[in-house]
């Protein structure tokens, strides 16, 4: 095998590394090529994953959206992601009038305050403000694997897994061991015991499991409380801890009316998100029993987490758990309705299950061949003269590619109802364009 590196730069403000290996096969050369590139100065990209539930993982970096048109004066609607959410007015105001105090030495009232909440909201002993999701996941992972070597089993389209590079491996010693993940973010929960390492010397040991809900890869699947209470069972009879990824703990709550503390019940610890479609700027807060809360607030400690006057945020947490929180089935409504337009228009290239929205995540799909993700999120973001003529309005969707075939769509509290049905507008604008052209 023979590795070459080749580097080269775009604009002087973006370097792209490109590795190329070579593998000689039969005598054959076999070429792979992966292309990855870090922005220094303006230009924006972003690395991607793109997978098949039951397909091979595709690595690849895309383009941003192209950069709206000059003159553009018409409704920009952004569902690219939950994350994008902005405080509200209301948020903003509670922020600037909370109590604070200094959090690593534990006298911030208002953060004391979040944690009491949340602890009492899930149904466990304890609870720790930490400033992001991943930082919660790694915490949580570490705390329970404390030994170099451990190993945690997760599903193979977990977020831990995926997106939070290898946060566990690099940092904690930890090695993951993936199952593969079924349509409704579920797996067999007897992988669990088919996986399970034994004291033989030459593996590791087997010590966590992990699971999401609601499953951000799997289109915002709530899953289902038998299931999880199967899956913690079936861990705990192994002697494993089970903790939960609830980045979107919240959506799972409201889309299926069972409280938090029942969806919780057999989770040893779960890290909760606010700064997705609870609207606030930072934060995530970690449950679990008072001792586990202990060891993860030293890890938080040397992960950089200990944040001084973080009252201020919290402050912005607790106002989402009053003000926030219900309203995420305006969110879900909002996404069915989406899934139901393209639905409706009966194309066969571009296509979407409503049936599949549990939340406020909508996968659609693109029949290989027609159009391309990538082409697909370009052409929402563009503006034709005809286009603005036939609808009455310059409208700009902003979305991203999601797999190799299909784009993802997150509603949230920053568009309301005009924005959506200017979507949809839109959306079969572009759609009985596709068709037009791919018959």
């Amino acid at each position: 095998m023979l590795l070459l590196w080749r580097t080269t730069s775009h604009r002087l403000n973006l370097f792209v590394f490109h590795f190329e290996i070579i593998c000689l096969n039969k005598g054959k050369l076999n070429h792979r090529t992966m292309s990855r590139g870090v922005c220094i100065s303006r230009t924006l990209r972003s690395w991607n994953c793109t997978m098949g539930y039951f397909g091979a993982h595709h690595y690849k970096w895309y383009h941003p959206p192209p950069p709206l048109q000059v003159g553009h004066k018409g409704l920009t609607v952004d569902l690219r992601s939950d994350t994008i959410t902005k405080p509200t007015e209301g948020m903003k105001k509670a922020m600037m009038e909370a109590l604070l105090g200094d959090d690593v030495y534990r006298e911030d009232p208002t953060v004391t305050e979040l944690e009491r909440r949340m602890s009492e909201l899930a149904g466990k002993e304890a609870a720790l403000f930490v400033p992001s999701g991943t930082m919660g996941n790694l915490v949580s992972v570490l705390g329970h694997c404390e030994q170099r070597g451990s190993e945690a089993l997760l599903g193979d389209q977990a977020h831990i897994f995926l997106y939070e590079q290898a946060g566990m491996a690099q940092l904690g010693g930890v090695q993951p061991h993936i199952i593969p993940t079924r349509a409704d973010g579920t797996f067999d929960s007897q992988e669990i015991y088919d996986r399970m390492r034994d004291e033989d010397v030459h593996c590791p040991r087997s010590a966590l499991v992990c699971i999401e809900n609601t499953h951000n890869v799997c289109g915002g699947k709530v899953l289902p409380c038998h299931w999880i209470d199967e899956v913690g069972s079936v861990a705990h009879s192994l002697g494993l801890p089970l903790h939960m990824d609830g980045a979107r703990l919240l959506n799972a709550v409201i889309a299926s009316g069972i409280s938090a503390d029942r969806i919780l019940q057999a989770c040893d610890s779960a890290s909760v998100c606010f700064s997705k479609g609870l609207g606030t700027p930072v934060g995530s807060v970690i449950v679990g029993t008072e001792e586990f809360i202990q060891k993860a607030l030293r890890l938080r400690k040397v992960l950089g987490g200990g944040m001084r006057q973080a009252g201020m945020l919290a402050a912005a947490a607790i106002y989402s758990l009053d003000n926030m929180v219900n309203r995420l089935a305006d969110d879900h409504r909002n996404a069915f309705v989406l899934a139901q337009a393209i639905c409706d228009t009966e194309s066969t290239n571009v296509t979407c299950v409503p049936e599949d929205v549990h939340t406020n995540i909508v996968i659609v799909n693109l029949r290989s061949g027609s159009i391309s993700p990538e082409e697909f999120c370009a052409r929402l973001a563009l503006v034709s003269e005809e286009e603005a003529k036939t609808l009455g309005e310059e409208i700009v969707i902003k979305i991203l590619p999601w797999t190799a075939t299909s784009v993802r769509f997150v509603t949230h509290h920053d568009v309301l109802c005009d924005g959506i049905q200017a979507t949809v507008a839109k959306l079969k604008y572009v759609i009985k364009e596709i068709d037009s052209q791919r018959k």
